[in-house]
């Protein structure tokens, strides 16, 4: 779903040498959204339940927070969560870990947790790229869903794009062996930008020819919506650990 994040990324260096992904420049803007009563209420009354607090100091142990050992799905900039709810409540066998800055949406998601009693969605209310930095291993996490992420289209804010290096280098590295990431756009040159630099990341290869099918598995947005309704092509990318 489309990211909010703030001005500021500088990337923390890892031992390998890589470029650090550390806060200079932060892929989402903070904007001022429409807090509705019911997102306020299950904010406030929910979020000590269902989000994990950002924590610089310590990795997360996943099997303690969700008090299981199944795979875990980490999905970057959930919008309104949507798709994130129908997603995990149609496998309850996965583990879900939304990560979202918007609070309007973490508290449209955390309604959703109650409406629907899902056991296996968690939240981080934080920026993405020091979470995973910070707190997620190395070699733990089975797939990332980026879906309608903003594509930041003038050329002064590419640096801002999610999906680019040296970011989805360190994607790669919390992957699995086999573990995929999965990206999603309606903007073709945010699209053919994604596939640039995702075929560039050392450790992932194509799984498809190109842009990837549908995932018939993936509810439409309404991020999705607007795209369509603008005639806009929705691209979609899937990449695989190896």
């Amino acid at each position: 779903m489309e990211e909010f994040e703030n001005e500021k990324i500088e990337t923390k260096a890892p031992e390998s040498g890589e470029k650090s992904i550390r806060r200079e420049i932060h892929t989402f803007v903070l904007r001022a959204g429409h807090f509705t009563n019911a997102e306020k209420e299950a904010y406030n009354t929910l979020h000590d339940v269902w989000c994990v607090p950002y924590n610089s100091e310590e990795k997360i142990d996943f099997e303690k927070i969700f008090g299981n050992k199944n795979p875990v799905v980490i999905e970057i900039g959930f919008g309104m969560g949507k798709a994130t709810a129908i997603i995990a409540q149609n496998n309850p066998d996965i583990n879900y870990l939304g990560i979202e800055v918007h609070k309007p949406g973490v508290g449209k998601l955390l309604g959703e947790i109650r409406d629907k009693n899902l056991k296996n969605i968690r939240i981080i209310e934080h920026d993405a790229m020091e979470v995973l930095s910070d707190m997620i291993d190395d070699e733990s996490v089975s797939a990332f869903h980026i879906f309608f992420a903003d594509p930041w289209p003038k050329k002064r804010h590419f640096k801002r794009r999610l999906v680019q290096r040296p970011r989805t280098d360190l994607m790669t590295k919390k992957l699995v062996k086999g573990g995929y990431l999965y990206f999603v756009t309606d903007w073709l040159p945010y699209a053919e930008f994604g596939m640039e630099q995702l075929l560039a990341t050392e450790g992932l290869k194509n799984k498809y020819d190109g842009y990837a099918p549908h995932q018939e598995w993936r509810p439409e947005t309404r991020f999705e919506q607007k795209g369509l309704d603008a005639n806009r092509v929705i691209n979609e990318l899937m990449f695989e650990k190896v």
